[in-house]
């Protein structure tokens, strides 16, 4: 069995191990990116690890974000030095050693247009400067992210052709980091975890954990046991209370909006609108794969219980579009709004102030169980919290383990994981190697269906062979887990339901 493949197959033989007691050091609960990424690093120092996950890896926040890989530079502007510093450094080992396939520099445009007065410009100029050089002290080379600076209006209107043209005196551009996809992000880490060793296991849910113990549920079975631990991690993101309870959370909802490319004149940068009264807050308008464009991000108040896909309101649809009409030359409705989403941030609970002003540092705990958990942070410190809390695991716990190997380490599809065993070939779709990276040549070598490389359904650029290799490789379960997030193609429901019949023909 290939050493990186998840599949139904793996996950069987897998559980079973865990149910007839085989010793684990770490068991993580929770398949987001910090879940996955505390596995690959507990893994990689040669600890026995698990990881349980209720639903599908990437199914809760990690695949509602701006897919940006952020360099900091909002948390300068509010005097946060060391998240943002920390954040820079974090998006150049991403850029540069473990994903370079996964993340690549992102053109970000911000428009001169009469209602940005001189001061405002001023101080996104400076901004951009400060993050230069937050980029610089990261050492991240310019040939990855390029430096900013001020740009002609043709040469805007060449980038973003919707923008508004009447009195449009340039344009500021700036670079930052940009994912192809965050829920790819979370499946290539699950599966390098994999590949040291680590028992990836979704569709599993815990419960009743303690500092060595948790009661794990196999949700297709129906089927419980126990398992004991050297230590027991709560990554479970905007549920982690459900794990313990003495955690004070404070969700914040994130929306973006989905558009066909075609609406903003299919743009090469993300149009990048200031919001109105804000000082350090933009809207984005972000070409993204699928032919498709990403609207976001909003930042409001999510009291109440925990949905499992939260649901944007109609207010912050209302305000993303008109934010971003104040940049273009003629306006975007509702009509033209192709798909939605959102996330919920997994806040920790201050007491006072807006959502949006709250840190977003990352603290860990231990319950009153004897639970660690991690909660809050940033998808881009995903690595850096999980050598944390894993570092404070090994401590608390006594573990035997090795220094922490994930900051150069590459993951499946980088050029330099050993797992890209199939010879590069030449006429491979864009789409395809911009997804898989050095593993795109397997996902066709792979397939054994008919017309793998045919699309799923007419002008989405995903392959058959794509389809089974999510099943095959990738631990996909279900159609959900193939359409949601393997693919993106579920967030446009007109695609989806094209795309449905094919992705059935896949599961068993």
């Amino acid at each position: 069995m290939n050493s990186t493949a998840l599949n139904a197959a793996r996950r069987t033989a897998e559980l079973s191990a865990l149910a007839d007691g085989e010793a684990l050091d770490v068991l993580v609960i929770g398949g987001g990116i910090t879940g996955v990424g505390i596995a690959l690093d507990a893994a990689s120092r040669g600890l026995r690890v698990a990881l349980v996950e209720k639903h599908d890896l990437a199914f809760g926040t990690s695949r509602w974000s701006s897919k940006l890989v952020h360099g900091g530079l909002r948390y300068l502007a509010t005097g946060n030095v060391g998240i943002a510093r920390r954040s820079a450094i974090e998006r150049g080992i991403l850029m540069t050693r473990n994903a370079p396939h996964l993340v690549h520099a992102m053109p970000q445009l911000v428009p001169l247009l009469p209602s940005m007065n001189h001061t405002k410009r001023a101080l996104v100029r400076a901004g951009f400067l400060a993050g230069d050089a937050l980029r610089m002290l990261a050492g991240t080379p310019a040939s990855a992210l390029p430096r900013s600076r001020r740009v002609s209006a043709q040469r805007v209107v060449q980038m973003a052709p919707t923008v508004r043209r009447d009195g449009l005196a340039g344009g500021l551009l700036a670079y930052d980091g940009q994912l192809i996809d965050d829920a790819r992000l979370v499946v290539a880490v699950a599966r390098t975890a994999a590949q040291h060793g680590a028992r990836i296991l979704t569709y599993v849910a815990a419960s009743e954990a303690t500092d060595t113990s948790v009661r794990l549920t196999d949700q297709r079975s129906g089927e419980s046991f126990d398992v004991s631990a050297g230590a027991v991690i709560n990554a479970a993101g905007v549920w982690a209370g459900e794990i313990d309870g003495s955690l004070k959370l404070r969700p914040s909802r994130g929306t973006h909006l989905v558009f066909d490319a075609a609406a903003f004149g299919n743009p090469v940068a993300a149009l990048t609108i200031p919001i109105p009264g804000e000082l350090n807050r933009f809207v984005f308008a972000m070409p993204e794969q699928l032919g498709r464009v990403y609207l976001g991000l909003t930042d409001e108040d999510a009291p109440g219980p925990i949905p499992d896909v939260p649901e944007p309101s109609s207010a912050e649809i209302a305000f993303l579009l008109e934010t971003v009409n104040t940049a273009l030359g003629s306006a975007l409705g509702p009509e033209d709004v192709i798909g939605s989403y959102a996330g919920l941030r997994p806040l920790i609970d201050t007491g006072e102030g807006r959502t949006a002003d709250v840190s977003r540092d990352h603290a860990v705990f231990e319950s009153p169980s004897g639970a660690l958990s991690v909660v809050g942070g940033k998808l881009t410190e995903y690595r850096y919290m999980a050598e944390d809390v894993l570092n404070r695991a090994i401590d608390l716990r006594r573990l035997r383990a090795g220094q922490c190997r994930t900051r150069n380490l590459p993951l499946i599809g980088a050029p330099a994981n050993p797992g890209a065993d199939v010879p590069p070939l030449p006429g491979l779709p864009e789409s395809l190697v911009a997804r898989y990276g050095a593993e795109a040549p397997n996902v066709l070598a792979a397939a054994s269906c008919e017309r793998p490389a045919d699309p799923v359904a007419e002008g989405v650029d995903v392959t058959r062979a794509e389809f089974q290799y999510a099943v095959t490789h990738e631990g996909a379960l279900d159609v959900g887990d193939i359409l949601d997030r393997r693919t993106r193609i579920g967030l446009v429901a007109r695609d989806r339901e094209r795309a449905v019949g094919v992705a059935q023909e896949f599961i068993d």
